[in-house]
């Protein structure tokens, strides 16, 4: 049974939502999904990705749920008036266009602070304000300046993380922003300009291998290079020839793993008490626990590990995650509509919050689908409404 709107926390709080791909969808999201009402203002032909192929053509229908869909054509003067009228009844706009393109519409902050002052106005960009500012950026652009891209692929094939994380996270600190900007906006009445961007979201994610440097003294290889801290923190087969990753990071891994498998010498070994001591033994250990590895099958490994409360995992694929027994728990996987209406189960929020249920109120919605809706609730009439749609200048989705 999906829950009231009011039982949400952002149930009331009104949302323009000028994004498209995957930062500004993502981070209209999780305040759709938590219960504002979000309008996601749209060109005439529709967000783009609604048309994405190959690795991108899943974004649409995962980061639009819970949103309502105006098209309207936003270089005509009547479809500024009308974003406008929407600007004065809203609490928060979401926009994530490339540097000026909102200046150059006519919808800057400096412009639409005057006509509502308690309007949250969130940005999200490539850069934050300095030398880099008018730039275009792309996942790909700011994983390469920042170093990801170096972390994560071999010395010399530098390689992109293997989802839009930068992207992602941009979106999430957009939405810390605008959460601490409305309960500003509680104590002075006024709005705010809050702004994210990709390169120092990257930047900041980075920085665990910036300040590793200084303590270390080292420039920190890539992450298929790097020297683990801990003795055990790899990939084995097991005797079924499926892939499991171990992590023994801590003494009480190490003895409990030892005492399970009757590795009593090791165990003893006063060169092996600590985990700088097995972590410079790696080479002498691993031999060992890849040799209990492929004598154990798969379930029968993470029956053990389990127990003994050692990290561990199945090197899963994402369509293992359809079934997964835990996502599918409590109903975190929520059942989706695609826009070409086949269906299928998506992750939710990955939050649980007091008694609230985080549900899909809105599917995803088609091109359109709720333009006449949107502007009679704001007060045109069924008049003006219809002079709109007979024009071109609002697109009536229920009509397509």
């Amino acid at each position: 049974m999906n829950p009231k709107p009011h039982t949400l926390p952002f149930h009331g709080i009104r949302l323009l939502e000028l994004g498209h791909t995957v930062m500004g969808p993502s981070c209209a999201l999780v305040l759709a999904d938590l219960g504002a009402d979000v309008t996601k203002v749209e060109p005439l032909e529709g967000e783009r990705t609604r048309h994405n192929v190959g690795f991108g053509a899943g974004i649409f229908p995962l980061y639009n749920r819970n949103k309502r869909s105006l098209c309207l054509d936003l270089k005509t003067d009547a479809g500024k008036a009308i974003f406008l009228h929407l600007v004065t009844q809203s609490d928060v706009l979401v926009e994530n266009f490339a540097y000026g393109t909102l200046d150059r519409l006519g919808f800057s902050y400096e412009v639409l602070e005057k006509i509502n002052p308690r309007l949250i106005y969130c940005s999200l960009k490539g850069f934050l304000s300095g030398p880099y500012e008018k730039r275009p950026a792309l996942d790909e652009v700011v994983q390469y300046m920042a170093g990801l891209a170096y972390m994560t692929g071999p010395r010399g094939q530098p390689l992109r993380a293997g989802a839009s994380v930068v992207d992602i996270m941009g979106g999430m600190f957009g939405v810390v922003g605008i959460l601490a900007a409305l309960r500003e906006r509680d104590q002075t009445g006024k709005g705010q300009k809050v702004q994210s961007a990709l390169f120092e979201s990257t930047a900041y994610m980075v920085a665990q291998h910036m300040s590793g440097q200084v303590v270390t003294g080292k420039e920190p290889p890539p992450m298929p290079h790097k020297a683990s801290s801990w003795a055990i923190y790899e990939t084995f087969i097991t005797a079924d020839q499926k892939t499991l990753f171990i992590g023994i990071t801590s003494d009480n891994h190490w003895r409990g793993f030892c005492e399970h498998f009757k590795l009593h010498p090791l165990l003893e070994d006063p060169s092996l008490k600590t985990n700088p001591q097995r972590a410079a033994a790696h080479d002498r250990i691993a031999p060992t626990v890849a040799q209990i590895a492929r004598a154990h099958t798969f379930a029968e490994m993470a029956q053990v590990l389990e127990a003994l409360k050692i990290p561990f995992a199945p090197l899963a694929k994402p369509s293992d995650l359809f079934e997964d027994p835990h996502l599918n728990q409590g109903e975190r996987m929520l059942e989706t509509q695609f826009l070409d209406g086949q269906r299928a189960k998506l992750p939710a929020l990955p939050l649980e919050m007091g008694h609230h249920q985080i549900r899909i109120r809105q599917q995803p919605p088609q091109k359109g689908e709720h333009s006449i809706e949107i502007l009679k609730e704001a007060g045109f009439t069924t008049e003006e409404i219809k002079a709109w749609v007979d024009a071109g200048i609002v697109i009536d989705g229920q009509k397509m």
